[in-house]
């Protein structure tokens, strides 16, 4: 998948486009939906399929103080963008002066000017433009103006709910991983660099890949079961998000001790998917009652992942 940031680096003579209009945080079922029929329609009338997305979320700008957690970082986001088969994804930065644009002229000048939309993908509670004007009925009567189709994806639903960023984030924290993958079509994952810690891990026979999020996670506190992936390699792991309090530290961590794995991970790009929660982050009254928990945990891990 091709990656344009800025409207500015979009080629000029590119093809017309089916384009899947949205923020996308998470890629979740709905998302996916969206991103699909957008590729559908590129295929069936010879169309390059685009996804048009923003950075940071528009909530972060206009009202920053609401501002929830993200579900993936852009680079995530991207990553799951191009397995939907997305051809290329256009990234506009997301300003005061883009939130002023007025919805008329986005679609003119933006989704049909220089993306050469001749289909249009929305989800059907998406909004756009100024002061959230811009809808899909919106795009229905323009479309009929400026020759383009718009096709609105209805919500998908997962026991009876529909399927939502905010959602999801309501089951990520309450501790439900089970629901948020029904919601996500995956685990709910993370990915970053292994940096060094203080090697406490290790000294209580369980050593421990410290993992540099960059961001803080909507989990709740705790010991989570998940898959590690390095590279094309899966390991089952036992992961702490929290602030390991039995040594009185107060800074917000993930490491996570991966099973039957030997070998120096610092520097390593680490993919952590969270599968349950085994228990809250507890302070112990010694390091010996700690080890014996966390044998606890592996032995949990084993048998049940």
């Amino acid at each position: 998948m091709r990656i344009v940031r800025g409207l500015e680096s979009f080629p000029p003579d590119a093809g017309p486009s089916a384009v899947a209009l949205g923020v996308f945080d998470g890629i979740h079922l709905g998302h996916r939906a969206i991103l699909g029929t957008a590729v559908a329609q590129a295929r069936r009338h010879g169309l390059a399929a685009l996804a048009c997305t923003f950075e940071p979320h528009p909530i972060n700008v206009l009202q920053p103080g609401r501002a929830p957690l993200p579900l993936t970082t852009l680079p995530e986001r991207l990553e799951l963008i191009a397995e939907t088969g997305i051809d290329t994804t256009v990234v506009i930065t997301f300003t005061p002066a883009v939130a002023a644009v007025e919805p008329e002229a986005f679609v003119r000048d933006v989704l049909v000017g220089t993306l050469r939309a001749r289909h249009v993908v929305v989800g059907f509670n998406h909004r756009f433009g100024r002061g959230a004007r811009g809808d899909a009925r919106l795009l229905k009567a323009l479309g009929a103006e400026l020759a383009f189709h718009t096709h609105v994806v209805p919500p998908t639903t997962v026991d009876g709910v529909p399927v939502s960023s905010s959602e999801i984030r309501a089951a990520l924290q309450a501790g439900d991983l089970p629901r948020a993958a029904k919601l996500l079509g995956r685990p709910y994952a993370v990915q970053g660099e292994v940096v060094r810690g203080v090697g406490r891990g290790r000294t209580l026979g369980f050593p421990t890949a410290n993992v540099n999020t960059g961001r803080p996670l909507p989990l709740p506190a705790g010991v989570y079961a998940c898959h590690a992936f390095l590279g094309s390699a899966r390991y089952r792991a036992v992961t702490n998000v929290g602030v390991r309090p039995t040594f009185g530290e107060g800074e917000l961590s993930v490491e996570a001790h991966l099973l039957d794995f030997s070998g120096d991970l610092y520097g390593s790009r680490i993919n952590l998917q969270f599968l349950w929660r085994l228990r809250d982050e507890m302070r112990f009254p010694d390091a010996e009652a700690l080890r014996t928990q966390i044998a606890q945990d592996v032995a949990a891990v084993r048998r049940d992942s």
